[in-house]
């Protein structure tokens, strides 16, 4: 982190101090809609501002600390600061960042079957238009294959084991909590009070669980593309005139109408048996990371 950081640090006090940093299609866009509608806790209105992640580069949704600064400039006092952006788990890098940023952050982390993991992605990327290979197993033996992507491959971004134990080693065990997404499904209710606990807000939170973030396809994927990833000179203009929750909610409110919700095809059964069982040791190191069996997983 360069001198930058600690200049945005010093001079405002509306500095996040907890990440939600993935995993992604484990159910952080629930968590986090969750915790902003909790009147202690101020969440950057942007989802995945991306702004410590190495490997995206010019990708990141937000590139500039002014535009960072940005996201809380809505906070009025609330005890909590957070943001959620699932690249910071896998980023090599963005552990350290974010600690020289902001000291005594907590960080949330959110994991499921990786397997799911990466069949729940190639369809968002799909639904994304980042994805161009016809099916799941044609999209894997393009990875294999070597293909550049900028949001890594499917296994890149499932190999948990090594993220997970980078975010303990850097902020320590205790600043840290790992949510099971199989939990989070079962008990939502006793999942978010843990949160709050861990958040050290108030935790009598009478409130209703919606379903957030099903399985969807776009009505129309370069509008699609468009509105996540707007041309520079656009988004140049667009930043200059509007806030960053006005953008959210405008952006959130066009993505909803371009998206249609269907059931997700299976997967086929002999790709799964093959991937539980190349995933394995995987499954068991993090097991022995978290202090948590999770061998579940290998026969699910």
């Amino acid at each position: 982190m360069n001198h930058r950081a600690t200049s945005a640090q010093e001079g405002r006090s509306s500095v996040p101090d907890f990440f939600i940093v993935g995993a992604p299609r484990c159910g952080t866009t629930a968590l986090y809609t969750y915790l902003r509608d909790h009147p202690e806790i101020f969440m950057s209105p942007i989802k995945e501002p991306e702004f410590f992640t190495d490997f995206l580069g010019e990708h990141r949704r937000v590139r500039t600390w002014p535009e960072y600064m940005d996201c809380f400039a809505g906070v009025r006092g609330e005890k909590r600061i957070g943001e959620a952006s699932v690249s910071y788990l896998v980023s090599r890098t963005s552990a350290r960042a974010i600690k020289e940023f902001s000291p005594l952050a907590r960080v949330i982390i959110m994991l499921r079957n990786p397997v799911d993991v990466m069949y729940s992605m190639y369809h968002l990327r799909r639904f994304s238009n980042l994805e161009d290979q016809p099916s799941f197993e044609a999209a894997l033996d393009a990875d294999a294959r070597g293909r550049k992507v900028p949001l890594l491959t499917y296994r890149e971004r499932a190999m948990f084991a090594a993220q997970v134990e980078r975010y303990i080693t850097v902020f320590g065990r205790e600043k840290v909590q790992v949510i099971v997404y199989d939990d989070f499904k079962a008990d939502t209710r006793g999942v978010f009070r843990d949160t709050l606990h861990f958040l050290d807000v108030c935790s009598d939170c009478e409130r209703e669980f919606p379903a957030i973030n099903g399985n969807t396809r776009s009505r129309n994927r370069f509008l699609r593309r468009l509105l996540r990833r707007p041309p520079e000179p656009l988004r140049r203009t667009i930043h200059a005139v509007t806030s960053p929750r006005f953008r959210s909610a405008v952006g959130r409110y066009l993505l909803g109408l371009n998206a249609v919700e269907e059931p997700r095809a299976a997967m086929a059964p002999e790709l799964r048996d093959r991937l539980r069982e190349e995933f394995a040791p995987e499954i068991y190191r993090l097991s022995t990371i978290v202090d948590r069996d999770l061998t579940a997983w290998c026969r699910a």
